[in-house]
Formats: C-alpha cells, sequence, structure tokens
C-alpha cells in the first residue's frame, strides 16, 4: 500500500522521571523516525499538565531540527487563539530560514490546558481587538506568503526559501471547509475524535471543496511483540469529556480533571461522559493491516500516529516495529 507515515509525540513523563528527560525522549524518538523512514515529526502544546513536557512547540521544533538532517518537524499543533498570528508567523518563518524545505506549521482552535493557563496566556489581549480563528488563518497566510515585496509593507521577518507548509487540525465538516477555503491541508484528529460517520463525512466534505484533495489522518496505534501485549497496555486508556451548560466540551484524563476543569472554568454544573479512546493496535502486521483497510477505504495518503502515554521506551519499540513491518512489505 502506498501512504506515508508520520508521528505526533506529546513528550509524556514517565512515572519517576523528569520533564528534561521526557523531552530527550522525544529528541531520540525523532532522530529514530528519521533512521526509519518516517515523513514527518510533529510535537504537541500543552499548558500547565505536570505529565506533560511540550509547552512550547516553536522552541522544541528547533531542537529537534538541530538535532535531525532530513525528516519534516512541525506543531500537532499551535493553539492558535493564544497568539498574534503575526508572532507566530515571524516564529515559523526563522525555523523555515534555519531549515528551508522542513517545517511544518500546524494550527488548531482548542486551548490546549485548563481555564486558568488560557486566562495567563491571553492577559495581555485586548478583547475588543481579538480576531476570529478564520481571521487568524487569513493573516496567517498573508505573512507566510507575502507575494510581492512593497517598501513599507508589513512583513513576517525573515523571509524564508521556501515557507512553512500549513496544516489545519480538525475533526469535522467545519474545519473541512474552512481548511479548503483558507487553502490549508486538512488534517482530521481520529485520536481526538475516531467516530466513523463524522471522519466519512469529514473527508467527503474536504473532498468536494478542494477538488479532490484527501486530508491526513491522524490516528492513536501502538503495536507490540504481541497481540496480547499490545491489549494489555491499552486497554486502561479512558477519555473523560466535559460538557459544560455554555456548550463548551474538552476531553481530559480523568474524573478529577473534568472536576477541575469545570472548578477552574467557574462552573458547578457540569456532565461527563466516559469513553474508550480508539486506538489501533496488535502486533506490527495486525496494525499495518487496519491502516491498509483505512487508505483502500479512504484514500489516506499519509498517517500521522500518536502513539498513546505508555513508557518512552515502550513508544520507541512500538515506532521501530511499525516502522520495520513497512519496510519489510517494501521488500
Amino acid at each position: 500500500m502506498s501512504y506515508l507515515l508520520s508521528l505526533l509525540d506529546k513528550s509524556p513523563i514517565d512515572e519517576g522521571k523528569t520533564a528534561s528527560e521526557a523531552l530527550q525522549a522525544t529528541a531520540g524518538l525523532a532522530a529514530k523516525a528519521e533512521e526509519w523512514g518516517y515523513h514527518r515529526f510533529w510535537v504537541a502544546e500543552h499548558h500547565n499538565m505536570p505529565g506533560l513536557a511540550s509547552s512550547a512547540p516553536e522552541t522544541l521544533i528547533a531542537y529537534l531540527l538541530a538535532r535531525t538532517s532530513m525528516i519534516r518537524v512541525g506543531s500537532g499543533g499551535v493553539m492558535l487563539q493564544h497568539y498574534s498570528a503575526y508572532k507566530v508567523a515571524e516564529t515559523f518563518n526563522l525555523l523555515a530560514s534555519l531549515a528551508p524545505g522542513r517545517v511544518d506549521l500546524g494550527v488548531g482552535k482548542a486551548p490546549g490546558g485548563f481555564p486558568l493557563s488560557t486566562r495567563a496566556l491571553q492577559a495581555a489581549t485586548d478583547p475588543e481587538r481579538r480576531q476570529t480563528f478564520d481571521e487568524q488563518l487569513g493573516d496567517l497566510n498573508h505573512y507566510l506568503a507575502p507575494g510581492e515585496i512593497r517598501e513599507g509593507g508589513l512583513y513576517a521577518t525573515p523571509l524564508p526559501p521556501t515557507a512553512p507548509e500549513r496544516f489545519l487540525l480538525g475533526a469535522g465538516v467545519e474545519s473541512a471547509r474552512l481548511a479548503a477555503e483558507k487553502g490549508w491541508k486538512l488534517v482530521f484528529a481520529g485520536h481526538l475524535n475516531g467516530d466513523p460517520e463524522n471522519l466519512e463525512n469529514t473527508f467527503k466534505a474536504y473532498e468536494q471543496a478542494t477538488g479532490g484533495d484527501r486530508p491526513i489522518l491522524a490516528l492513536a496505534a501502538f503495536a507490540a511483540e504481541s497481540e496480547e501485549r499490545a491489549r494489555e497496555q491499552v486497554s486502561g486508556l479512558k477519555i473523560f469529556k466535559v460538557f459544560l451548560p455554555n456548550g463548551q466540551s474538552v476531553n481530559v484524563g480523568s474524573e478529577e480533571q473534568a472536576a477541575e476543569f469545570a472548578r477552574q472554568a467557574g462552573i458547578a454544573e457540569y456532565r461527563i461522559e466516559e469513553k474508550t479512546p480508539s486506538v489501533v493496535h496488535g502486533t506490527a502486521r495486525q496494525v499495518r493491516s487496519e491502516l491498509d483497510e483505512l487508505h483502500r477505504r479512504h484514500g489516506v495518503a499519509e498517517f500521522i500516529i500518536d502513539t498513546p502515554a505508555v513508557s518512552a521506551s515502550e513508544r520507541l519499540a512500538s515506532v521501530e516495529l511499525i516502522a520495520r513491518e513497512r519496510l519489510s512489505l517494501v521488500a
């Protein structure tokens, strides 16, 4: 089957380990991903979460670019609501000037944290001048690809020889239409919303709006030497979705986190829905078989694999098993 494999890493901190060790594990994984033929390596953005070390993906991207030589490196993604589109464009134009042709800018609408961190990140923002997400994407288009250089114009310097590649992270028809309208590649967040009907509808909407393009599919996957071991590792994974009266909803990792999110939002009444996350798991051959089927069914040309928060050694082993299975298939 002809499709690309890429990786998303959240830099989880193993029990008894430090954030520094988690970030070095991410760097080691990126180097191995390049060696094993993965196409992209993306890092996430999470705020005020003691179990995750990556709060500033643009900083980590610079480090990973320096530790690798060929693999594309990017954000999965920058939580755009917290930042000036101009500053994001400057940052990624600088990265793309340091490593031309290797930088990806993925953006998302989610806060990447709880209300306290959101308020802290947006403390200097004037609410009256705040842009919509659509407007921010439009500004990013302008700053990342300014066209003709005119004296006195506003540019997100330095202007790189090759602009960062642009990706919108979303999980619905609205995101598909927005990505197509703004000329961004859609990454369907199947690791957050794996509902098959929603996936089908979103893929169709994006294909219709772009005249035939297909989204990249992000999904959670874990491979082990045996099916039993893989099942054991993912069996305890849970997602808790918090629904607030104002219509806001967010996925968290435990009931305690759900209660804390509501407390920080100043909400006393809320609803929690427990879900089992969708994780493709098994032996490397079983994982490959499921990817093959998704490729056949939906025309997926690239998968971004998010490995569940198992230990660093098991994440590395899973990534290697999947890569070697793909290489054996090619051979």
